[in-house]
């Protein structure tokens, strides 16, 4: 097909500069590669280019439409939600996206939580910090309760590509496994119900997109039927939890403690629910469970394939 200019509109949310960028540079003639891009600027960014990779800026339909020679589009991310699909479509701009280049990271991110929470290492890690040790007066202090993963149910909502590499993950930790249905779905042979697995799970993943049917799928309903022992993870997206719902429910116990690593707004701002500094068994990542160095050299990997079979006329990944 010819491609000849590129633009990467937001680098900097994949590269801390210690990825190799030789080969995505080499897919195309000419390349712009920016760390971010205002909104401002984004229409002369696209004047001309036949290729334009974003993970998080923007494509609405007034962007698609300014850039008269775009041809492909591709989502440096599996969810394609910052395009305008129909737009493109009738525009005729292919998109596509990357897909299961993190599913290790997110993986070892999720138990990575996890067992902080069940073993409290945060919490006991403050205790001899600040104190609470030495006042103690034992050799060893375990007041709260620690436990161990074989003891334990992990239900997992949304057993695609990354629930499934939790999951076995976590069997390989001796966890029992509950697959759950989302939320008003009536469960297939191979699903438990919503509600089942919330009542059973000891630790409940979130693993699902975004969408009008699982936005606040976790509401204070749902947290109050769970174990008053569980815990919940979501390293999926944020929306998907309540967030003021959440900060609510641990602060009244109705579940043990909470691993969040994404936001209905990122980065949060500083007086968000779940910031507050009086809620317990919380633990907080800046939406960083897909971003090992080995999984974010694959998603660049992943563009600069999905541009070069795109160039020769054998689109994969495409979506629009």
């Amino acid at each position: 097909m010819n491609l000849r200019q590129g633009v990467f509109l937001d680098l900097a949310t994949v590269d801390n500069g210690d990825l190799r960028l030789g080969a995505l540079d080499r897919c195309l003639p000419g390349w712009a590669f920016h760390a971010f891009t205002p909104p401002e600027t984004l229409g002369e960014r696209l004047a001309g280019v036949d290729v334009v990779v974003t993970n998080k800026a923007v494509l609405d339909r007034d962007a698609l439409r300014a850039a008269g020679s775009l041809r492909l589009v591709v989502v440096c991310a599996t969810g394609v939600n910052v395009v305008d699909l129909n737009a493109a479509r009738e525009l005729g701009i292919a998109v596509c996206n990357i897909r299961d280049y993190c599913s290790a990271s997110v993986a070892q991110h999720v138990l990575t939580l996890m067992l902080n929470l069940v073993t409290g290492q945060p919490f006991y890690g403050q205790r001899a910090r600040d104190g609470a040790w030495r006042e103690a007066g034992t050799f060893s202090l375990h007041d709260r309760p620690i436990r161990e993963l074989p003891d334990l149910s992990l239900g997992i909502i949304g057993y695609g590509a990354l629930g499934r590499a939790t999951g076995a993950l976590a069997r390989k930790m001796g966890m029992n496994l509950l697959i759950g249905e989302r939320r008003g779905r009536s469960p297939r042979p191979d699903r438990l119900s919503f509600r089942h697995l919330v009542e059973n799970a000891d630790v409940v993943s979130v693993h699902c997109p975004l969408t009008a049917e699982t936005r606040n799928m976790f509401d204070r309903d749902v947290m109050r039927a769970m174990k008053p022992t569980a815990l919940l993870i979501n390293t999926a997206r944020g929306g998907i939890v309540n967030e003021q719902d959440l900060a609510d429910a641990l602060r009244a116990g109705d579940i043990a403690g909470a691993g969040i690593d994404v936001f209905t707004q990122e980065p949060p701002p500083a007086d968000h629910p779940l910031l507050a500094d009086d809620i317990p068994n919380l633990l907080i990542t800046p939406h960083n469970a897909w971003g090992s160095v080995t999984a974010r050299q694959e998603a660049i990997d992943q563009v600069t394939a999905v541009i070069r079979s795109f160039d020769r006329g054998v689109p994969v990944n495409r979506v629009a």
